[in-house]
C-alpha cells in the first residue's frame, strides 16, 4: 500500500477576498514523481506555499507526512528548492562549500557542527551537482546558472524524502538541465523520493515526470500521462496532436 505524503481535502487559498485556489482535493504518494503545471497565475507559486505551510488555506484540510504544514516536525524530510533567490544574499562572501553545508544544519541540533560523515555527504552532492571544482569559490563570484546548481546541491545533500524544486533549471544550459533531470529520475526511481517539479515547459515534462498535475486555480488534470493521453476532456481542452505530444508516448 502506497504512503501517502500530500493529502489535501476540499481546500481554497484567498487573497484579499479572492479565491486563488478554488476546492483542491488530492494525494500525492510516495515515490510520485509530479509535474505541477498551469499558466501564469493559474496558482502554482500558492500551491506550493501551501504545502509548505507559508500559506493556511482559507477552508479544507492540508497535510504533509500526516501534519498540518504549519506544524511539522520533520523538516528535514523536505528538500525545496526555489526559482528566486529571494532569501538568499548572493553578495554575502560564503564559499560553495559552507553553501552545500547549510542543507545539513536542519537535522542538527546545537551546537551544530559539520562532521566527517557531513563533510562526505557535502562532497557527494557536489559532485552530483558537477560543482566541486566550485567548492571554494565564493558564491556570489558564480554564474546564475553555477549558483542554482549549489542551491540545488543545498537541497538534496540531507537527503530529504520530499523533494519540491521551483522551474529548477531555468537558468542551466541544456547539457546541465539533462543531467539534472537525470539525477532526479535517479533519486526517484532508486532512492524513492517523492518530487513536485513546477514548471512552464508542458511540453517536455513527460520525459521525466510520472504524473501531471495541470492546474489553472482549480484542478484541470491530476493523472498519470497514459490517463491524460487517453482522455477525451483533454483532447478536448489542449487538442489531440498537442495531448500526444504532452504525453510522450508515442515518440
Amino acid at each position: 500500500m502506497s504512503v501517502e505524503i500530500i493529502t489535501a481535502e476540499d481546500i481554497t487559498v484567498r487573497y484579499n477576498f479572492i479565491d486563488v485556489l478554488s476546492h483542491l482535493s488530492f494525494t500525492v504518494k510516495r515515490s510520485d514523481y509530479i509535474g505541477l503545471v498551469g499558466p501564469n497565475g493559474s496558482g502554482k507559486s500558492t500551491l506550493i506555499r501551501t504545502i509548505l505551510g507559508f500559506l493556511k488555506p482559507a477552508s479544507g484540510h492540508i497535510k504533509v507526512f500526516g501534519h498540518n504544514p504549519i506544524e511539522l516536525p520533520n523538516w528535514d524530510k523536505i528538500g525545496y528548492l526555489p526559482q528566486k533567490m529571494s532569501s538568499f544574499n548572493p553578495n554575502f562572501p560564503t564559499a560553495v562549500e559552507e553553501i552545500v553545508a547549510l542543507g545539513l544544519l536542519s537535522k542538527k541540533r546545537f551546537p551544530k557542527r559539520i562532521t566527517r560523515q557531513d563533510n562526505i555527504s557535502i562532497n557527494m552532492a557536489m559532485e552530483l551537482l558537477n560543482i566541486t571544482d566550485l567548492r571554494k569559490r565564493l558564491f556570489g563570484s558564480l554564474s546564475r546558472g553555477q549558483q542554482q546548481r549549489v542551491l540545488a546541491a543545498r537541497t538534496i545533500v540531507n537527503e530529504p524524502e520530499l523533494l519540491i524544486l521551483d522551474e529548477p533549471t531555468t537558468a542551466f544550459d541544456p547539457e546541465i538541465r539533462e543531467s539534472f533531470f537525470s539525477l532526479m529520475q535517479e533519486f526517484n526511481r532508486n532512492k524513492g523520493v517523492t518530487i513536485i517539479l513546477v514548471t512552464h515547459d508542458i511540453g517536455s515534462i513527460g520525459k521525466y515526470a510520472f504524473k501531471l498535475f495541470y492546474l489553472d486555480k482549480k484542478i484541470i488534470f491530476y493523472g498519470n500521462f497514459d490517463e491524460f493521453c487517453r482522455s477525451e476532456k483533454m483532447s478536448q481542452y489542449f487538442g489531440t496532436s498537442s495531448q500526444h505530444i504532452i504525453c510522450h508516448k508515442h515518440d
